[in-house]
């Protein structure tokens, strides 16, 4: 077997708190969304530099609590980039692991988890400077 990615199904309760977070904070965009009739639960995806997520507040599709663990490569500058937008929301750090990544994680509206991860060669491994 060969698989070509995975793509998490994160449970949402309020589209527009959905859309701050993950649009306008963290810079995700909507690829479709779709809704069965007028309202009704909602179905997105959105993506970020190869990430595909999708969100659902149809109530069979996750429950709230998820994880996701993302490997990817440039975390110190969309660390940067997130933090100076100030929502207040989320403040997150940017932290060295035990694991040997650098690591920041986010917290949705929703009580799921998104940790960004990229590997630390050598050159990383002193303290974090601004």
């Amino acid at each position: 077997m060969k698989c070509n990615k995975a793509i998490p199904i994160l449970r949402i309760f309020d589209y527009d708190k959905a859309i701050e977070f993950y649009v306008n904070w963290l810079g995700f965009k909507i690829d479709w969304q779709h809704t069965f009739e007028k309202n009704a639960p909602v179905y997105i995806q959105v993506s970020l530099n190869g990430i595909e997520l999708h969100l659902s507040e149809h109530h069979g599709d996750s429950a709230p609590g998820a994880h996701v663990y993302i490997d990817c490569v440039g975390l110190k500058e969309f660390h940067k980039e997130i933090t100076a937008k100030n929502y207040k929301y989320n403040r997150p750090g940017l932290e060295k692991t035990f694991h040997g990544t650098w690591a920041v994680t986010v917290n949705d509206p929703f009580f799921n988890q998104i940790t960004f991860n990229e590997e630390r060669n050598e050159a990383q491994n002193t303290e974090i400077k601004d």
